[in-house]
This record gives structure tokens, sequence and C-alpha cells, in this order.
């Protein structure tokens, strides 16, 4: 069974959040279409963001899932990156918080999407 190696983000503004996603994870992506723009994020893995059908894509609409990005080093290292991200402007939605997992907290991008950052499990 082939494991899943392709995550897409629903945007309405591709250039838009391409350059949030660049400047937030310090990162470049692979190629830049006018509707799909991937990030290799591991080899052969890749976080695309992708308008698809753009007048059904909007920011009106609820967003359920998060894109995730574990950090390694505890709490004090979560912290260090909400502080860092802070200063980027992010949208916060939830402050550094202890869960379950670990200390978390989550921002969002322009379109709404949720970016959830914890420990390494």
């Amino acid at each position: 069974m082939a494991n899943p190696n392709l995550f897409l983000i629903y945007v309405t503004d591709v250039e838009r959040a391409t350059r949030f996603y660049s400047d937030l994870f310090e990162i470049e992506p692979v190629v830049t279409t006018p509707r799909y723009v991937p990030f290799e994020v591991a080899p052969g893995v890749l976080f695309a963001l992708w308008s698809g059908h753009s007048d059904n894509v909007t920011p009106a609409t609820p967003r359920t899932s998060e894109v995730g990005l574990m950090v390694p080093g505890g709490a004090a290292a979560i912290d260090e990156v909400y502080e860092q991200w802070r200063a980027k402007g992010v949208t916060v939605l939830e402050e550094p918080y202890d869960e379950v997992f670990g200390r978390t907290f989550v921002v969002t991008d322009p379109d709404g999407n949720l970016i959830r950052v914890s420990p390494v499990d």
C-alpha cells in the first residue's frame, strides 16, 4: 500500500499564500503555477497550495483540518516558534497552552486554514 505523499491546502489567492507559507516555514516552492504551488517537505512528500476552482473556495468555508508542525525541544521550543511567528504578524487562534500531548498553539493562514505547532510525538 502506498503512503500519502501529497497534502493540499485550499487557498483563494495562490500568490499571497505562497508568500505566507514560504515566509512562515522558511521554504521555497518546487515550482510555481497560477493555481498550484508545491513545496517538498520531505523526499517524495509534497505540501501544496491549490486554488482549484477558486469560486468554490472562500474564506467563509469552515476549516476542519490542520497543518501540523511538530517541533523538537519541548515547551520552550514551542514558545520560541510562537514568538517568531507572532513577530511575523500571523493571526493567532490559540496562544500556547498545555495539552495532553504537550505544549501547543494554533494560527491561521490568510484563508483561515489552521496551523498547529506541537512537540514531536
